[in-house]
């Protein structure tokens, strides 16, 4: 029988993914310098910004998973996020204070808490479940393909303008413009179900109905996520090595390219081999990735600790995705995708307030020592839970 063809509205979102990503690290790859070095901010406040405006994003997440399923549509949600993150971009490069940065991650974050839920949930309204681990592991690939274009169009830019940031980050607006565009024209909902089969509207209490299989899943992503912290820290340990300010972007294009060639190939094997294996060696690889980090002397090692932080991404984003589909019913995949993600987000929280506090307090090595730390003891419970 022929594996079925990955749907148009997949491949739209996907293409909305990278031209996002594409704004989004043009600005990312140098807000930790823009912040340290043009505002005069500490590491810790560095990693209290991220955190936050991760946990914001989650929270939000929450609320628009919720309301997708409640409405029976997904498109109106992902538009108001994608629309809202455009609108936040001129924010950055008008910033003259770190709290203006806050405020302009949060709004940014916040649009991406509202978008997100919604489309991985429409995107397995609209995947065969066959394919799914290909359909989360494409739009995973092409996010990341804008993920190493922006930090690479970023070191270009950044000569173009004598190193201004303020200046390159006015261009990133383009980018965010396009992708509104894009969901107005190639999204599409999943059909709408006949009358007589249109399930009742969701309510708050039938969140009880998620089983152990994905409370599971979510304990797992938990874990995963005390154990890697903001990549605003990849950055800041590589200019520490010596990298030049003005090529510092190349630490995400180097993340993102790795993570970007191998998303879609997990995806894929996902689909055949146990996640629980795909776990453990995403993992291992974070491991070996904190080790070169805490350890490693000179930016050829810094940047081969970089890469395997990229494998760690590859191996284990898209798979998450696919199981939380998997392990949550239809109706209330929007749901589920948006507790997944404020668990994580609470996570990454605590993750990045830790990691900006031990790098202040005890130097970058403590930082990604505690990294590794937490993942060892994550691929230690996964292995205890797979015996």
């Amino acid at each position: 029988m022929a594996t079925p063809a990955i749907p148009r509205t997949v491949w739209a979102l996907g293409f909305v993914s990278l031209f996002m990503d594409l704004s989004s690290e043009i600005i990312h790859g140098l807000l930790p310098l823009f912040l340290t070095v043009t505002l005069g901010a500490s590491v810790a406040t560095v990693g209290a910004i991220d955190g936050i405006a991760e946990a914001s994003a989650s929270i939000s997440k929450v609320f628009s998973g919720w309301l997708s399923d409640r409405l029976g549509r997904r498109k109106p949600l992902i538009l108001l996020g994608y629309g809202l993150a455009a609108l936040s971009k001129p924010l950055f490069p008008l910033a003259g204070s770190a709290a203006t940065v806050l405020g302009a991650r949060f709004a940014d974050r916040i649009a991406k808490g509202l978008r997100g839920a919604p489309r991985d949930a429409l995107i397995a309204d609209v995947t065969p479940p066959e394919i799914r681990g290909r359909a989360f592991g494409l739009r995973q690939a092409m996010d990341t393909v804008g993920g190493f274009g922006g930090p690479l169009a970023a070191v270009g830019l950044m000569a173009l303008f004598a190193n201004d940031i303020r200046a390159v980050f006015w261009v990133a607006i383009g980018p965010a413009l396009l992708c509104v565009v894009l969901v107005l024209i190639g999204v599409e909902d999943a059909p709408a179900p006949e009358a007589g089969e249109r399930p009742a509207p969701v309510r708050l209490a039938d969140v009880q109905a998620l089983d152990r299989a994905f409370w599971s899943v979510t304990g797992i992503g938990i874990v995963f996520t005390l154990a890697r912290f903001s990549e605003a820290f990849l950055v800041l340990r590589a200019t520490g090595k010596g990298l030049p300010l003005a090529l510092a972007p190349l630490v995400l294009v180097a993340m993102s390219l790795v993570y970007g060639l191998g998303a879609y190939p997990a995806g894929a094997l996902a689909d055949r081999r146990p996640a629980r294996t795909l776990l453990a060696w995403g993992l291992v690889a974070l491991v070996a990735a904190d080790a070169l980090l805490a350890w490693g002397d000179g930016l050829v090692v810094v940047f081969a600790g970089i890469g395997l932080w990229g494998a760690h991404m590859a191996l284990t984003q898209g798979l998450l995705g696919k199981l939380v589909a998997d392990a949550a019913p239809p109706r209330l995949r929007g749901s589920a995708f948006g507790l997944f993600n404020l668990a994580s987000g609470v996570a990454m929280l605590m993750a990045s307030l830790v990691a900006g506090l031990l790098w202040d307090a005890a130097g970058a090595r403590a930082t990604f020592v505690a990294g590794g730390g937490f993942a060892t003891v994550a691929l230690l419970l996964l292995c205890v839970r797979r015996a």
